[in-house]
């Protein structure tokens, strides 16, 4: 599973000129799920997530993670991450988990990211649209952006 994190100091999502999710302080997360990703692979890279230290602290170093600050975060699937760009000038998606697979675990992965609100990890949850045609607005916090991997 790989999930490219963006701090943002707000976020949104819009499908057909609608804006249907959006953050302030927090994580964009593109989340690009693979053929061999299950339960175990989404839990790791959610934890790695919400723990990951991009934030500032009280110096001005990434010290702090989403738990810490207790941001928000906008979680949006995204296939083209599993591409393969190695040879050639065209991205070979052979990695890519496939739609059935892919919406399950993103799901999955939400149902879980949610859970994490009512505890006091995250002060939000917010998702784009499986599979839609989706317009992705960002202001990125520094710039701060990492690929995640588990």
């Amino acid at each position: 599973m790989l999930g490219l994190i963006q701090r943002v100091s707000s976020a949104s999502v819009t499908v057909a000129d609608e804006i249907i999710a959006e953050i302030d302080v927090g994580i964009l997360l593109l989340l690009g799920i693979q053929k061999h990703d299950d339960e175990k692979t989404l839990q790791k890279l959610l934890d790695k997530v919400v723990a990951y230290r991009i934030f500032a602290d009280e110096k001005g170093h990434m010290n702090n993670s989403l738990a810490d600050i207790a941001g928000a975060l906008l979680v949006v699937s995204q296939f083209t991450i599993a591409a393969n760009t190695k040879k050639g000038l065209r991205p070979s998606f052979s990695a890519a988990a496939s739609p059935q697979l892919a919406e399950h675990l993103y799901d999955e992965f939400l149902l879980r990211a949610y859970k994490l609100v009512p505890d006091g990890v995250v002060s939000k949850v917010a998702a784009g649209s499986f599979g839609a045609d989706m317009k992705v607005g960002l202001l990125n916090d520094g710039p701060v952006t990492f690929l995640l991997e588990t």
